[in-house]
């Protein structure tokens, strides 16, 4: 009051404002005897505030919620992986399927292509499939490494029957490269059961195209060659055949294609790999193994690339029962081979051999035993292998002398049994050997006879094994382990061997002195005659 007093002298305020002012000091003192009005409001700024704090509960709810179905997901998706032993490497991983049926749901996939599937004896995605299918559909670029008989070829046949839908006159927008003819009629056959009925037009290099039909390429849309033979069309004049249009690249055996020297494909698969130059193209590098090089090839060239690998890298499958033999001497090698006949077989089986002349011997003291048996090698003709290859998968053939012409991919219904008669030169020839046996979860059986100059190997051979489950003597693990430039010396060179012959060492030596002698008395006759 005395404030107001003093700005009524000042004439700040007038009568009217005096009044208000009264007027509302009395009403303040009535409201405060009095149940007050703002305290409802109050109340409903209390409510709103309440209301506030629950939509925010609310929300926070909802994101945790989304969180923890998030993480379930992921609990799931690792179960299936870890259940498969998958091990995935990248950014983005895709997630891996559950069954086939994914496919339609989740990628629109053809009707058509899932029955093919069906026919050839698919049930459920192999762990290699799981995976690799869903990074390629995604087009991604992809290194995938697996057990032999994993299903790694159907793991890239149907993304790529996919993605390219119907037939298209534009050119090859696929291309399959094997390291043998065999391998790569074999991959062949497996496009043309899974693309039934989607009209795409598939081409497999079988001899050399004539000049005249240079232009028929056009109308394919896959390719399946191996690289010698498919160089040999690019370096044509012109070229016979065209790869600016493919879209996906992909490399079978890679490891070994990647390879130098005589035996590898290195060079051919630069220039290849150069052809191949559309912007849209894919690539994918598959192997049973892989080697330290090529795995970090594949990381620098190849675009955000998804590595997957089932199973310890570099491994046999668990499916077969290995066993090492000792033998003692190359003759103790042609005594096991008889003595295992002897017992009883149960055909189809596979013997391997380091060279084509070891396999002609072998085959030359197996047939005289009056074994159905027969040999392949490079030494033959292209029509003489493929009669070969019928016959054994008719069953007019039970024993199969090979080199490792046969060692990689070549899938051969129901082979029980695999003899390693030559010890391979490196663990990764022994995985791709003893492979060709207990494909697609069936049992399978692998023996491998070695001799005192074999041991230099064995514990590579053996610590494979033992992964595997196998029972291994435990001497074998504790050997020298040879240094890495030795182990890659190995495995370029071929042992010398003693010649396979039911003759012993000493028949052999006197025969050979005895033949030396009679050309040492022709070559004195002639001089004879003719002096």
């Amino acid at each position: 009051m005395e404030g107001l007093q003093l700005f009524r002298k000042l004439g700040v305020v007038d009568s009217e404002s005096e009044s208000n002012s009264e007027s509302d000091s009395s009403s303040s003192e009535d409201d405060s005897t009095s149940e007050p009005e703002p305290e409802t409001e109050l109340q409903i700024l209390g409510t709103i505030t309440s209301k506030g704090t629950e939509q925010r509960r609310e929300k926070k709810k909802k994101v945790k919620t989304k969180e923890k179905l998030a993480a379930l997901h992921q609990e799931e998706v690792n179960r299936i992986r870890n259940q498969h032993k998958i091990h995935i490497y990248g950014t983005d991983k895709p997630e891996p399927l559950k069954s086939f049926d994914d496919l339609v749901t989740n990628y629109k996939m053809s009707d058509v292509i899932l029955k093919n599937i069906a026919k050839i004896g698919y049930t459920e995605p192999t762990p290699i499939q799981r995976q690799t299918i869903p990074a390629m559909l995604h087009r991604r670029e992809i290194m995938a490494c697996a057990p032999t008989g994993s299903g790694k070829t159907a793991a890239f046949i149907l993304p790529i029957i996919h993605h390219l839908g119907k037939h298209s006159k534009h050119g090859f927008r696929a291309l399959v490269l094997a390291p043998t003819r065999e391998l790569a009629k074999q991959i062949y056959r497996d496009f043309q059961m899974i693309s039934d009925g989607t009209g795409l037009k598939l081409h497999y290099i079988d001899k050399t195209v004539p000049e005249n039909e240079g232009k028929s390429v056009k109308k394919f849309d896959i390719l399946v060659s191996t690289p010698n033979r498919l160089i040999y069309q690019l370096n044509q004049d012109p070229p016979q055949i065209d790869l600016h249009t493919v879209e996906w690249l992909i490399v079978d055996e890679s490891d070994k294609l990647f390879e130098e020297g005589k035996s590898g494909f290195r060079d051919q698969l630069a220039v290849i790999y150069k052809a191949c130059d559309s912007k849209n193209v894919r690539r994918g590098m598959f192997s049973a193994t892989f080697a330290y090089d090529v795995e970090q090839w594949c990381r620098l060239n190849l675009d955000n690339v998804i590595q997957v690998n089932v199973g310890a890298r570099n491994s046999a499958t668990q499916t077969v029962e290995q066993e090492l033999q000792f033998v003692g001497t190359e003759f103790g090698k042609l005594f096991a081979i008889r003595e295992i006949i002897h017992k009883g077989i149960q055909p189809p089986v596979l013997v391997f051999v380091q060279s084509k002349e070891r396999a002609q011997e072998l085959f030359n003291e197996l047939i005289y035993d009056g074994m159905n048996v027969d040999a392949i090698h490079s030494g033959k003709t292209q029509a003489q292998r493929d009669e070969v290859v019928m016959k054994f998968r008719l069953g007019k053939v039970w024993i199969l002398i090979c080199t490792e012409l046969m060692g990689r991919g070549i899938d051969f219904k129901g082979v029980n049994l695999v003899i390693n008669y030559d010890f391979p030169n490196s663990a990764i020839t022994y995985i791709h050997r003893i492979g060709r046996t207990g494909r697609a979860g069936r049992s399978g059986k692998a023996i491998t006879f070695f001799t005192e100059d074999d041991k230099i190997n064995l514990r590579s051979i053996a610590n494979i094994m033992v992964e595997a489950g196998c029972p291994v003597p435990p001497y074998m693990l504790q050997m020298k382990k040879p240094t890495k430039k030795k182990r890659r010396r190995l495995a370029k060179r071929v042992p010398e061997r003693e010649h396979i012959s039911t003759a012993l060492k000493a028949d052999l030596e006197k025969a050979k002195k005895k033949r030396d002698i009679i050309r040492k008395s022709e070559v004195t006759e002639d001089r004879r005659f003719y002096s």
